[in-house]
């Protein structure tokens, strides 16, 4: 179970990791409502190195990528939910629409992003270029935060 640290914070760290040789892994998304195929795509991630961060849009981002009525859970609770998984070893929030600008200066080994984006996946070309590597899992298509929002709201009251 790893912190959630600010992004100066999380550099550093990363420097500690470069110093001991450890692969670091870092995937990014909003985790508006952690379910399992979030736990199963980060716990993946995470078996691909030595270490895994996770940064978390904003509340300001979702709401631009997603629409008005998201986040249903505010970026401090979701960061804490992913922070207190086992896979998880660091967290940050980003305000960015992509993680790009933090991607540059963490530089991971690996950036990891669910299938279902591996038509565009946001810094490829930063890790790339630092010598990493980008990997699109495989994602289970049964779950999606969308979907499950809509089904809550389906639900007779």
């Amino acid at each position: 179970m790893g912190p959630v640290l600010g992004r100066k914070d999380l550099i550093l760290l990363r420097q500690q990791w470069r110093e001991g040789a450890l692969k670091v892994v870092f995937t990014n998304g909003c985790y508006d409502l952690l379910h399992p195929g979030h736990v199963r795509l980060l716990e993946r991630a995470r078996s691909l190195g030595d270490r895994l961060a996770v940064a978390v849009n904003s509340d300001s981002s979702v709401r631009r990528l997603k629409g008005a009525a998201r986040p249903v859970l505010p970026e401090q609770e979701r960061a804490a939910l992913l922070a207190a998984m086992a896979a998880v070893d660091a967290v940050t929030i980003f305000e960015e629409d992509t993680p790009c600008e933090l991607l540059a200066k963490l530089l991971p080994d690996i950036l990891v992003k669910g299938a279902d984006w591996a038509h565009w996946v946001a810094g490829r070309e930063i890790v790339e270029a630092a010598g990493g590597a980008v990997m699109a899992l495989p994602v289970e298509p049964e779950y999606s935060t969308t979907d499950i929002v809509n089904k809550i709201l389906e639900l007779p009251r």
